[in-house]
């Protein structure tokens, strides 16, 4: 078991799992979006797939049990535990300058897609593209019409998942600086993770 390890504030951290290694992600606050990447560690190019895995599942949400799926089509990470309500979102798109522009933001802002790519170059990697994320603890309810509607997570300080790495596996967390919408409950907090 490593030592438990911070996912700064509005930052991002990466780690390497060898296949067969768990992580336990931290809800520390309870109110924290944790947007995830997973890269198979032997070809950056196959990575966790948010389309690939609600085709598998035929839900939007995973389950314990459930395998999040590459674009290859084959399991990366495993959902074995998940002591928060479940709520997690896989449909909405990483943060980036341009949505902060969207919003009405001017200047400099941090953002998951740039988290990605500073993560990454801690381990001398870099993403061969900017995935949609598992946003974990994110509450994006779909509702009459499938109208999307951004609200606050509904977890609890200390909920955590633990994720088993089914390939040799690069994970990418970004604790989301976004502070326009409800989403983080306009506060933008850290967590942790811990390989167990």
């Amino acid at each position: 078991m490593t030592a438990l390890q911070e996912i700064p504030a509005r930052r991002g951290k990466a780690a390497r799992l060898a296949k067969g290694q768990t992580l336990r992600v931290i809800n520390t606050h309870g109110t924290q979006v944790v947007d995830t990447w997973a890269f198979n560690a032997d070809d950056l190019a196959e990575f966790m797939s948010m389309e690939h895995c609600r085709t598998a599942w035929r839900r939007t949400m995973p389950k314990a049990g459930e395998a999040f799926m590459t674009n290859k089509r084959r399991p990366i990470l495993t959902l074995v535990e998940d002591t928060s309500p479940g709520i997690h979102d896989t449909l909405i798109s990483a943060c980036d300058r341009y949505r902060y522009e969207m919003l009405g933001h001017k200047g400099y802002h941090e953002s998951c897609t740039e988290n990605l790519h500073l993560a990454m170059a801690e381990l001398g990697l870099k993403p061969p593209e900017v995935p949609c994320p598992l946003n974990m603890w994110m509450n994006i309810p779909v509702g009459s019409g499938g109208v999307l509607t951004f609200e606050p997570t509904v977890s609890k300080p200390g909920d955590h998942v633990l994720l088993k790495a089914e390939l040799n596996t690069i994970v990418v967390f970004s604790a989301c600086p976004m502070d326009l919408t409800p989403i983080n409950g306009l506060k933008t907090l850290n967590a942790h993770f811990q390989i167990i």
